[in-house]
């Protein structure tokens, strides 16, 4: 009797299918078609470098700030009043996300300040908390959280009131604790909320450091960005923005990873509160 043996199938990855995710073709496309005119048309229409610097410029201006080891200070400076700031609005937006959306009565107590709050321009802010805090970090970090907490507060609440009241219900009917029901049902609900607002959040958190900086610092990106603009560095000021946008963008590409690989199950991320 002879045996036959197949070889061992191998495993082929998975082929993007372009139909499916043109944004694989059409990002880097626009943004090259976006550059090369940028690039090109400027001297015909009669632009002159200190109104819109040309793409090269910056990217040398930028080159230049990178090999500059001073630019690592300020960019570590921000990085650590954003992250900072972040976390602390984070953490003060799950824990009162809670309390309102299971307790009505701190939610009727509590909401009308913090909207009235909300409504406040945070730049209006920016200079009290440098008279509060001073002219260091701690004013920037406060910025930072302030800035970044009502857009997580928003999507916590609603995340956790959107948990199926069928599933709540059948659940306590079998004699499951709260605690259960929130592990159980609310919080697998609440993260694909949850996460959109860290998403949101950690671009706010940017963007309050650094109008942070701009009212009061001595480094920070903020900082350097005012320096620029005093010397009439425009393409130093578009270096320095290049940096900012790829730091939102690291830091939303990281919160999808991270959503991907814990709340695997939501298809879509859900936005409030933007």
């Amino acid at each position: 009797m002879t045996m036959t043996v197949k070889p061992p199938a191998t495993s082929r990855k998975p082929r993007i299918d372009l139909r499916e995710r043109p944004e694989i073709v059409l990002v880097p496309a626009v943004f090259v078609v976006v550059v090369a005119g940028w690039e090109f048309l400027l001297e015909p229409l009669g632009v002159e470098a200190y109104v819109l610097p040309r793409p090269s410029q910056i990217a040398a201006s930028l080159g230049g700030q990178l090999g500059d080891e001073l630019f690592w200070r300020h960019l570590w400076v921000t990085l650590q009043e954003s992250l900072a700031g972040y976390l602390i609005g984070v953490a003060a937006a799950l824990v009162l996300g809670t309390l309102i959306s299971q307790i009505r009565l701190v939610e009727r107590t509590l909401m009308p300040y913090i909207v009235a709050f909300q409504t406040v321009p945070k730049v209006a802010l920016a200079p009290l908390f440098v008279v509060w805090f001073g002219f260091g970090m701690t004013s920037k970090i406060v910025m930072a959280a302030v800035i970044s907490f009502f857009p997580m507060l928003v999507n916590v609440v609603e995340g956790l009131r959107a948990a199926d009241a069928d599933r709540i219900q059948m659940l306590t009917v079998f004699g499951a604790s709260k605690a259960q029901v929130f592990r159980l049902v609310r919080l697998p609900t609440a993260l694909p909320f949850i996460f959109a607002g860290l998403d949101i959040g950690i671009v706010f958190a940017i963007l309050g450091a650094v109008v942070g900086e701009f009212i009061g610092a001595k480094e920070g990106l903020g900082y350097l960005l005012l320096q620029t603009n005093y010397n009439f560095d425009i393409s130093g000021m578009f270096a320095v923005l290049v940096v900012l946008s790829v730091l939102g963008l690291v830091a939303h590409f990281l919160i999808r990873f991270l959503q991907r690989r814990i709340a695997f199950w939501a298809e879509d991320s859900r936005v409030i509160g933007a």
